[in-house]
């Protein structure tokens, strides 16, 4: 896999934080973390695409706001666990 190395900036403070994180809880380095942290929140974000298209098939607006949306994605869940189960 090619990868592309970028630079960014962070407040010292902030990037104390991310240091105490990668020594507790077992990252091997900074890049490691905040790779993990980017995976995770396009996880999060592609999530929420899928939630709000079945808002849309049940008829529900696209401006849902976060609590329709936390109530569309219970709903998904639990029909879907039913359906594994």
């Amino acid at each position: 896999m090619v990868t592309e190395m970028i630079t960014m900036k962070m407040e010292n403070n902030f990037l104390k934080e991310v240091d105490d994180i990668v020594k507790t809880q077992g990252f091997q380095n900074r890049t490691e973390f905040i790779r993990n942290a980017l995976r995770d929140k396009i996880e999060e974000i592609k999530l929420k695409k899928a939630m709000m298209k079945l808002a849309d098939f049940k008829g529900i607006s696209k401006k849902s706001n976060d609590e329709q949306y936390e109530k569309i994605r219970s709903e998904a869940f639990e029909k879907i666990s039913k359906k594994l189960i």
